[in-house]
This record gives C-alpha cells, sequence and structure tokens, in this order.
C-alpha cells in the first residue's frame, strides 16, 4: 500500500496528504510500491526520472536532471568507481530530492515553502522552488559559505542567516514550519524517494549488479537513507541479489554518528571543513545508524588534514569538489586501503568546488 506513516505511532496518511510530520510530532516514512520497467529504459532520457515506475510523484519539476557518469578514478594507489554528482544543475547531489520532493509540493497545490540548510540543500529546494513558481525562504547558518549563500539569493528565495551552529538553524526554522509546509530535506521523507536514484542509477551501470561496498557522507543522510531505500527496493524486485556494504562518513570535529556506532562517550562539536555534514543531532540519526548495520557496513570519521589532503588530490586528479564532498573521498581513502583488490567500491562527488572556492 502507498501511504505515509509515522515512526513513532505508526499512524497512515495518504501520499497527497499536505503535511511534513505525524500529528504526534513523530517522523513520516514513505511506504511505497516501487516497479521497474527495464524495457522500457533504452528508450527514455537520461535523468532520474527514467525510473519514474519507482517514483512516488510525476516528473512535474525537472531539470531533466540526473543519470551522472559513474568513473573509475585511482584514490591513493587503488581504483574506485565515483559518482559524479557535482554536476547536477545546482552543483551537488541534492537536487535528486528536491527534484522529487517540490513535484511533490507542486502537486499538492502549495504556494510556499521553509527549508533550513547548511547550503546545497537551500540551494536544490530554492532552485526547484523558482522552476516551479512556489515561494521559498530558506534558514541557514551565519557561517555558511558566501558562494552558497549569493546562489541562495539568486533563485529568488528569501535568506534567513541565523546565529550560532547548523543546529540552531534547524531549531530557528520549526517556528516558521508551524504555519508554512516544510520542505525539509531530513524530514521530509520524499526528498529520500528523490536520493534513492543514485542507487538505481549504480546498478544500472555497473549492468543491473550491486557494487560491494558504497561509501556515502553522513550528517542529515539524506544521501545514505536514499541509497539504502533503493539499493532494498532493487533487491525485493529480484533486481540484484545483495546489498551493498554501505559505509558513513562524518568528520572528527562532529561525528555524533561515529560515536554512537562505535560506543564511544558523546563530544562537544566544533567547527569543521566539511559543513555540509556539521549535523550535531541527526533527526534520522537511528535510521542511519540501522541502515549501515542492516547493510554490514561501518561509520568513519576523518580529520581535517585528511579532508584538505583528499581535497588536493582529487583536484590534481582533474576533479574541483567543496570541502565535504572532499570528507567522503578522505573516508573512502581509508576503505580502499583495507579493502581485497577484487572489491567494487563505489562512492561520490557530492558537490562542486565552486561551492565553496577558497574555503579549505
Amino acid at each position: 500500500m502507498n501511504q505515509l506513516i509515522c515512526t513513532t505511532c505508526q499512524s497512515t496518511y495518504p501520499l497527497d496528504a499536505p503535511i511534513w510530520r505525524c500529528d504526534c510530532g513523530g517522523l513520516l516514512d514513505l511506504q511505497y510500491e516501487a516497479r521497474l520497467d527495464r524495457a522500457a529504459l533504452a528508450s527514455r532520457e537520461p535523468s532520474l526520472w527514467r525510473y519514474r515506475e519507482a517514483l512516488p510523484v510525476s516528473p512535474t519539476v525537472s531539470l531533466e536532471q540526473g543519470y551522472t557518469p559513474l568513473l573509475e578514478i585511482e584514490v591513493g594507489n587503488r581504483k574506485a568507481w565515483i559518482k559524479q554528482d557535482q554536476l547536477f544543475s545546482t552543483g551537488s547531489y541534492k537536487d535528486r530530492g528536491a527534484a522529487v520532493l517540490i513535484s511533490h509540493v507542486k502537486a499538492l497545490g502549495l504556494r510556499a515553502v521553509v527549508e533550513d540548510s547548511s547550503g546545497n540543500a537551500g540551494c536544490a529546494i530554492a532552485c526547484y522552488c523558482a522552476r516551479a513558481g512556489i515561494a521559498c525562504t530558506v534558514y541557514v547558518p551565519q557561517s555558511t559559505s558566501p558562494a552558497k549563500v549569493a546562489q541562495i539569493e539568486a533563485y529568488g528565495a528569501t535568506l534567513c542567516r541565523v546565529p550560532g551552529t547548523r543546529q540552531d538553524t534547524a531549531d530557528a526554522v520549526m517556528a516558521a514550519a508551524g504555519t508554512t509546509y516544510y520542505a525539509s530535506h531530513s524530514w521530509n521523507p520524499f526528498f529520500f524517494h528523490g536520493t534513492k536514484t543514485f542507487a538505481y542509477e549504480v546498478c544500472e551501470q555497473l549492468g543491473w549488479t550491486a557494487p560491494d561496498t558504497v561509501v556515502l557522507p553522513a550528517g542529515n543522510g539524506t544521501l545514505l537513507l536514499g541509497a539504502a531505500i533503493g539499493f532494498r527496493e532493487l533487491l525485493n524486485a529480484g533486481v540484484i541479489d545483495r546489498l551493498p556494504r554501505l559505509v558513513a562518513v562524518q568528520a572528527s570535529r562532529c561525528a555524533p554518528l561515529y560515536r554512537v556506532f562505535h560506543g564511544l562517550p558523546e563530544a562537544e562539536p566544533s567547527a569543521t571543513l566539511a559543513e555540509g555534514i556539521a549535523i550535531a543531532r541527526p533527526i534520522r540519526g537511528p535510521q542511519i545508524l540501522e541502515a549501515v548495520r542492516e547493510s554490514g557496513g561501518t561509520i568513519l570519521a576523518v580529520s581535517e588534514d585528511e579532508i584538505a589532503r583528499a581535497r588536493a588530490d582529487t583536484s590534481r586528479a582533474g576533479f574541483y569538489v567543496e570541502p565535504t564532498s572532499a570528507a567522503t573521498i578522505a573516508g573512502l581513502a581509508q576503505v580502499l586501503q583495507a579493502a581485497p583488490p577484487d572489491e567494487c567500491i563505489v562512492s561520490v562527488y557530492t558537490g562542486h568546488g565552486l561551492k565553496a572556492a577558497g574555503k579549505g
């Protein structure tokens, strides 16, 4: 049955209910019977909408985004497959979630939304709202990269800068979300059914096989949770015969999930180059931990030196990525050091370097 379901009280709602959380305050998940018409793919556009039977919305707001290249790239002295999601229209993978979520918002007939972001999700939501003619207000930390702030404002969104931490920004948006639909990349389940297309594309590009290991960032977990949904749907459909091992990467200076996963005491977060994953209290933290554990994966933490070195090495290889993206590649380097030579490992460039030019 296609429906929204509360993760706390198990209440259900129809997919077209204009809500972003349960009446009890709990998180909503989306139960959706995904289908895949592989025979039709050859004649379809190279975008995430090629998997339309697996998506809970129609492509009412589209920039023909998706199906980014999957390239085999050397990291250290090993090679891995890396998805080029820095090539999306707004410069990050967040376009996957925004395309599906804002298509849903438009189908609901809503005229305005709010969002909070460290930058990339705000850029993506602002972009697709501009495309849809929907008013958008984005709350960002005061410290957000100027390039991301300028991009959000260029799309015509109203910008609210919030002093303090990324968590302070998340807290600040809640008052506005009481009266305006919250197009949140962490609360709203439609966003994850956009990011799940990462898994569909990877498997198709690998000849409809699953990789052994997938290395992804984990702040709010929007890509990791989406990928987990996508790989699970492909397994249930009999397209792949196993789930890949999920490896989540956090910055050592803000690594709450890493610390919980490894049984370490809490630590006060501090500023990190990887601003996009600097989430002190990820709202779907338990789901991220469950997805990683279910896959037999792990959670890594990378230092500021590792992030800076990974960004420099990636640039020297011809790929300009932002520091948060480099954090994932630093984690990938750790994985590759211990991996068997025949292991198929996939990772991702999450954001373009121009979004944080001069930083790091």
